[in-house]
């Protein structure tokens, strides 16, 4: 996960379990491509229990080389190499949430797919009103929370690695102004910045972070323009919540540092690229098929991160001293085993409010809706 995608629909206020959430639609209109197969149509099957299980996408972006819809399409592959003739994927890219959406997933549905996944927020409501249609086909949507007997929910935790590149961004700042390239204010979004901010804290206490907002995921004049105007009030690293690797191109061409954000984006800046916090979808992709095929599938939700091998931080620049390396390393470490490093008290937020007390970690609910920036941030959250 506007324009295009992940994950999300603009939103303007609504309540989660435990914590108020602001969500809202927004979105260019698209006209969806039509459904892509990624493997010539296979021959009838003698029997039905021969037949490979059919697998479709959505993606709300294009596949491209770089991003969020990028990553889900490498996951995709990983599922085609592992199952081999066990399964038969498609997937239609640049769907856009809303009405578009509810038809594309109730096409798939249709066409026999029996395990469909919706790879962004704003595709909750249209997959949840088909699912209900279709109670044989197993529905997974990434970034959401509701749930159906047929639809799970699955999610990675994306500010882990926005922490980690926090970590190096602290080490390597020159001015202690850093910023976010941020596509909607919903929670998903405002907990990177705080982890960002907060990772670079850890290793630099003199450190601010600004977000200049741009409602879209994926639109690259806004993307550079927006890097363009921090980097002209002297911030030195960037790093993006969008999809596209305009920011760090914009960093290559000033002379200051950034990230890749969900893919390895390094190409694309070699001298600017710091590292890339990546999401690798595999791990869940491949447990999710197997599942089925197992006929194991049960609906829920999953939130994986650094443990799970789904978020890690990439490609390293080589000019980062090794300090840096291992401070990184260090606070990777921790993440992999187990322990809540992020969001762990004591926690204030931007107006000095304790939130999260010593000894104490951040409540699943307060993550899940997070709608403060932590101390440190400047600026306001926009309604």
């Amino acid at each position: 996960m506007l324009d295009l995608k992940k994950r999300t629909m603009l939103k303007s206020g609504m309540a989660l379990a435990a914590s108020a959430l602001m969500i809202a639609a927004c979105g260019k209109k698209e006209e969806a491509a039509p459904a892509q197969s990624s493997a010539p149509a296979a021959a009838p099957a003698a029997t039905a229990s021969s037949e490979p299980l059919k697998i479709a996408f959505a993606y709300v972006g294009p596949v491209g080389d770089a991003g969020w819809t990028f990553a889900h399409d490498n996951g995709r592959k990983a599922i085609e190499a592992d199952f081999g003739d066990k399964v038969k994927t498609t997937f239609v890219e640049k769907v856009p949430e809303g009405a578009d959406a509810e038809r594309v997933f109730r096409d798939l549905a249709s066409q026999g797919n029996k395990l469909i996944f919706g790879t962004t927020f704003g595709y909750m409501e249209p997959m949840l009103k088909v699912a209900k249609d279709f109670p044989d086909v197993k529905f997974e949507h990434a970034t959401g929370y509701k749930t159906a007997p047929n639809m799970a929910t699955y999610e990675t935790k994306t500010f882990e690695g926005a922490y980690l590149a926090g970590v190096l961004a602290g080490k390597m700042t020159k001015t202690n102004k850093l910023g976010v390239v941020a596509s909607f204010p919903i929670p998903e979004v405002i907990r990177n910045i705080n982890a960002f901010t907060l990772g670079a804290q850890s290793v630099n206490p003199k450190v601010s972070t600004r977000a200049v907002w741009i409602s879209t995921w994926f639109d690259p004049a806004k993307e550079r323009d927006a890097a363009m105007t921090m980097i002209g009030q002297g911030v030195d690293v960037l790093i993006q919540n969008t999809d596209s690797p305009a920011t760090l191109q914009a960093a290559e061409e000033k002379g200051v540092y950034a990230f890749g954000w969900d893919s390895d984006m390094s190409k694309f800046g070699p001298k600017a690229h710091l590292a890339s916090a990546i999401i690798n979808w595999e791990p869940y992709y491949k447990k999710a098929v197997q599942s089925v095929l197992d006929g194991k599938w049960a609906s829920g939700g999953t939130w994986w991160g650094v443990k799970e091998n789904s978020i890690d931080l990439v490609n390293i620049n080589a000019a980062v001293p090794e300090d840096a390396k291992k401070a990184v390393a260090d606070k990777k470490a921790e993440l992999a085993a187990g322990k809540n490093i992020v969001f762990a008290g004591p926690l204030v937020d931007q107006s000095g409010k304790e939130v999260v007390p010593a000894g104490k970690e951040a409540e699943v609910g307060m993550l899940k809706g997070m709608n403060f920036y932590v101390k440190g941030v400047e600026g306001s959250i926009p309604k």
